[in-house]
């Protein structure tokens, strides 16, 4: 569009109007200088392409829109009429006259078209930057908004600032004035506080005019009223409280004037209990003065008169023994003199009654044990009710309540104490203690905890009332009289034991055995089958049965022990237990000779005698333990049988430690009694020689011949080489025939002697387990004795013999035949 017009310039444009063009770089210079990289070509075509369709300048889009045909451009006509002044256009001159850029004159030159062209190309740049123009001009808008807005949030920073200095200034003075107020409530609190503290503490010593003016009021009747305890548990209080603080002012002046006002109120109590225990006493005693009073008027006089009062005594006597208790110093006398005024009271009204009662049980004359069964019954319930009636009144001074309680016992022990000290019989001491020991066993059960009477006058609801008294304990009035019974005992119980039991003599028909034995084994009445049992359930045992066998000296042993068992401390029973066994034991050892001297068969008896008694001794003294550990007995004879088997199960010398476990002794590392000892050192010799001669007589003539071959085997060694020795089968007594019949005779020896042994065994010992384990130790001496000529005769005759002789298991089955 630019080349179109060119020739329309020249021709109306002179050339010497035109300006001088600046000196230009051609293409290639340009790009031979500075050549462009690919990235810089990519963006020259870019924009290459995007320039290809400019727009039109603003001044022809007014034409175009008016224009019919805006698809065709007239550009071209537009200017090559201008050069056409000839040509009229008024129309078209107007128009373009009314717009900015349109020349004022028509144009002529081509300095006026440069001139023109140059305005329109500055219109056109200055329509291009317009929007950056509008843009910065927004932009400075918005600048000086917000310079606005900084200079108004200064302004108001500033004055918030000065709101918040504000606003600590009254802060600060607040908080100035809170603390000012809070000290002055502290100071107020403290004063007030201050003031209830004094307040607290004179309390307690305006309590002494109170206390004064109350115990200055006349008349007895001061202790009955309300006001009278509740005043003397304050005066209580104060008397603690200075106790504690004794270093306030005048705290011990006013100390010691409520200790006197409190001796002063326990003193009044003191006297109305003792006038009106007096006055009560009196009257009674005038009533029972009186003829034909019946024993329930007495009890009604005696009891229920003084049960009558203690609702008005009690809670006075109740606040004498609390006040008494926390200050014994000064008021435990008064408290004694209560006791001691209600007690003459009492043994005043009893002691008649109570002598009419014991001259009633007759001590001269009654049976001892009737007397003390009825005395002690009687004086037994006079103590209960006497405690019952005393606990009503008091909970304190058990040790003076025991005191007279004893007292009004020694008026049945005076008569009841020598009665015991002379009693010669064993039996009635025994009885004595069981009377006396049943009515200590039945002791009062404890009472149960009253509750507390709503109508007494209690101050103190918070403290409980101390338990005191609790139970009355019988055993503490019996135990004198028990005592006197139990030395009594004890002293008789040793005297028999010397008398029947060391110093005892036999009598023939004591050591009458096996004859006593057999004559128990008749037939026997129901009725004397049994004796009266013992005492003690200890005795009590299987193996006891069949006293009437025993030695007397057992006898009399067990009797006694069993007599003394349940009676006497333990101690005491363990040191007389000692003795008894011990005299008995040797009472059997010296017996058991004469049972030896007197039998026929001599040894065996004796020593089956001792064997049978001491096994007996050493199962009362396993049960005994001489202190009591049991609570029951055994009764099992197993432990006879046992003790043999422990000690039968070696055929050694000594017998073996097992003896001690089935015997129930300790080992030597323990403690053991004399007595016990010596017991079982005696049942193992005696049961070592029953063995011994059971096994002897059959194997003797064995014995002998095998020790005469030994021998003659010795001698012929002693022969020198040079002298020929006799040979052992050419002796006379050493031939086969003679081997022969010594076998023979100990197999008659066995049918005759060891069954007729055995058979003995049994009547002596009884139980078949217990001969059983006798049987079968005799059973092996034997089988070792025979053993030996059996090994003797089958070297000698090269074995001709053993055809005839027993094998060792042959032998025990023939043996246990026989024992069988």
């Amino acid at each position: 569009m630019s080349k179109t017009p060119a020739p329309h310039r020249r021709a109306g444009i002179p050339a010497a109007s035109t300006p001088r063009p600046k000196p230009q770089l051609t293409i290639e210079e340009w790009e031979t200088k500075a050549p462009l990289s690919d990235l810089a070509l990519k963006s020259v075509a870019a924009v290459k392409a995007a320039s290809e369709k400019t727009p039109l300048p603003l001044k022809f889009s007014v034409d175009e829109d008016e224009s019919s045909r805006p698809s065709t451009p007239n550009l071209r006509g537009k200017l090559g009429s201008v050069s056409r002044p000839s040509t009229p256009v008024p129309a078209f001159t107007r128009q373009f006259a009314s717009h900015a850029l349109h020349p004022k004159q028509p144009v002529q030159t081509p300095q006026q078209f440069y001139d023109w062209f140059a305005q329109i190309d500055r219109s056109v740049a200055h329509s291009q930057e317009a929007h950056f123009r509008a843009h910065v001009a927004v932009v400075s808008e918005h600048l000086n908004t917000a310079d606005t807005l900084i200079e108004r949030i200064d302004e108001v920073d500033r004055e918030v600032g000065g709101l918040l200095e504000g606003w600590r200034s009254v802060e600060e003075g607040g908080k100035n004035l809170k603390d000012a107020c809070e000290r002055l409530l502290e100071e107020r609190d403290r004063l007030i506080e201050l003031t209830e503290e004094i307040g607290a503490r004179l309390e307690y010593f305006q309590e002494l005019d109170h206390a004064t003016r109350m115990l200055n009021h006349p008349g007895e009747s001061l202790v009955l009223q309300t006001d009278f305890l509740y005043m003397v548990e304050r005066v209580d209080i104060c008397i603690d409280y200075l106790k504690a603080h004794r270093y306030y002012r005048e705290a011990e002046i006013y100390l010691l004037r409520f200790q006197q006002c409190m001796t002063r109120a326990m003193t009044l109590i003191r006297m109305f209990f003792v006038g009106s225990l007096r006055a009560l006493t009196a009257d009674v005693s005038r009533r029972l003065s009186e003829k034909d009073v019946s024993s329930t008027a007495q009890m009604h006089l005696l009891y229920t008169r003084f049960r009558s009062v203690t609702s008005q005594l009690a809670p006075l006597l109740s606040e004498l023994e609390r006040r008494a208790d926390a200050h014994p110093e000064d008021l435990s006398a008064l408290l004694s003199e209560c006791h001691s005024a209600y007690f003459a009271a009492r043994k005043g009204l009893l002691v008649g009654r109570l002598m009419e009662e014991i001259r009633g049980l007759d001590p001269a004359h009654t049976e001892l044990v009737e007397l003390t069964n009825a005395g002690c019954s009687y004086l037994k319930h006079l103590c209960t009710d006497e405690f019952n009636l005393y606990r009503e009144f008091f909970n304190s001074g058990e040790d003076q309540l025991y005191t007279y309680l004893e007292n009004l016992c020694d008026y049945l022990y005076d008569d009841l104490r020598p009665r015991i000290l002379h009693e010669t019989r064993l039996t009635t001491l025994c009885e004595v203690c069981t009377v006396l020991q049943a009515l200590m066993v039945l002791d009062v059960a404890e009472f149960p905890e009253e509750p507390p009477d709503e109508g007494n006058l209690i101050v103190d609801f918070d403290q409980p009332k101390p338990k005191g008294l609790g139970q009355l304990h019988i055993s503490h009035l019996l135990q004198m009289v028990l005592q006197d019974a139990q030395t009594r005992l004890f002293f008789k119980a040793q005297s028999v034991i010397q008398a029947d039991i060391r110093y005892y003599t036999p009598k023939p028909e004591d050591v009458a055995y096996p004859d006593k034995l057999v004559a128990a084994r008749k037939p026997v009445p129901q009725h004397e089958i049994k004796e009266k049992e013992s005492v003690s359930r200890l005795f009590q045992l299987p193996s006891l049965d069949k006293k009437e066998t025993w030695f007397p000296t057992l006898q009399k042993t067990v009797w006694v022990l069993s007599q003394l068992h349940d009676f006497v401390k333990p101690a005491i029973f363990e040191d007389i237990a000692h003795e008894a066994v011990s005299l008995c034991r040797q009472s059997l050892v010296t017996s058991s000779n004469l049972v030896e001297q007197r039998s026929s068969t001599g040894v065996l008896d004796g020593q089956l005698f001792l064997v049978r008694h001491l096994l007996i001794l050493k199962e009362v003294a396993n049960n005994l333990d001489y202190t009591p550990k049991d609570t029951e007995p055994r009764s099992d004879i197993g432990g006879m049988t046992d003790t043999l088997a422990s000690v039968l199960n070696r055929t050694t010398a000594l017998l073996p430690d097992a003896l001690f476990a089935s015997l129930g002794m300790p080992r030597g590392h323990d403690t053991l009694s004399d007595s016990r000892h010596d017991i079982d050192q005696d049942l193992k010799h005696a049961c070592q020689e029953v063995i011994s001669f059971c096994a002897r007589l059959p194997c003797e003539p064995l014995q002998e011949w095998v020790d005469r071959v030994r021998a003659f085997n010795d001698a012929r060694v002693a022969f020198s080489s040079g002298q020929q020795a006799p040979l052992l089968t050419e002796q006379e007594w050493a031939k086969q025939a003679v081997a022969e019949n010594l076998h023979q005779v100990f197999v008659e020896a066995c049918e005759r002697d060891l069954r007729s042994f055995v058979m003995k065994l049994r009547l002596y010992l009884e139980d078949d387990r217990t001969v059983s384990v006798l049987v079968t130790h005799i059973e092996e001496a034997i089988i070792d004795d025979y053993l030996k000529f059996q090994n003797v005769v089958w070297n000698m005759y090269a074995g001709a013999m053993k055809t005839i002789v027993f094998s060792q298991d042959g032998l025990r089955d023939y043996l246990k035949s026989i024992c069988n």
